[in-house]
């Protein structure tokens, strides 16, 4: 995959972050950057002809198996905190009837 394209999928990300009015719309997008960014790793992680990391007969060219332990950890914790931050908008709905950023910050005084 390019990496020019995984830019592109962040830059997307950051983009719906700053235009995103609403909290599970701005959760959402902080998961495509986040998304972006285990695409960059793994594509940095490749290796052109490479394989599997199993010991074999001859001696080839092998993949880093470390990327992409990092980026299965990273899948996970990501979504635990993904599950997390909806639901404390689920919790912020209940408690002002809103997840519209402005009017959260507008009842909260603005602190």
């Amino acid at each position: 995959m390019n990496p020019l394209l995984t830019f592109v999928v962040i830059l997307i990300g950051f983009y719906g972050l700053s235009t995103s009015t609403n909290i599970i719309k701005s959760v959402f997008c902080v998961t495509i950057i986040e998304s972006g960014v285990i695409l960059l790793f793994l594509n940095l992680g490749n290796l052109d002809g490479g394989t599997i990391p199993v010991i074999g007969a001859e001696i080839v060219a092998i993949a880093d198996p470390l990327p992409q332990a990092l980026m299965i950890t990273t899948i996970v914790i990501g979504s635990t905190v993904t599950a997390l931050a909806l639901m404390l908008c689920i919790k912020i709905f209940h408690h002002y009837g809103t997840v519209e950023w402005a009017e959260v910050l507008s009842r909260d005084g603005g602190k």
